[in-house]
């Protein structure tokens, strides 16, 4: 298992826009890929459950990956969320 935890800098936080471009991105690739926020962890190929964490400026947030790409996955996600975008 490979994970990373950071903060989220973006002003909007993880709005629907990003997190839908958040949850194409986990979609490539075969891991398991949760994110976690304050214990609730969610799939992050679920658009419904990325967008259930209400992710604001601030929050600290977990990218979790388990499986063949894993440290690529994380490794995505992460640069997906610290260059979070309108």
């Amino acid at each position: 298992m490979t994970e990373k935890t950071l903060t989220i800098q973006h002003p909007s936080g993880l709005h629907a826009r990003p997190a839908s471009l958040l949850v194409q991105e986990a979609s490539k690739f075969q891991s398991k890929i949760t994110l976690v926020k304050a214990g609730k962890e969610v799939d992050a190929k679920s658009l419904l459950g990325v967008m259930s964490l209400a992710v604001k400026q601030g929050d600290e947030i977990t990218v979790r990956a388990e499986g063949a790409d894993a440290e690529q996955a994380v490794s995505a996600l992460v640069e997906r969320l610290e260059n979070l975008s309108e």
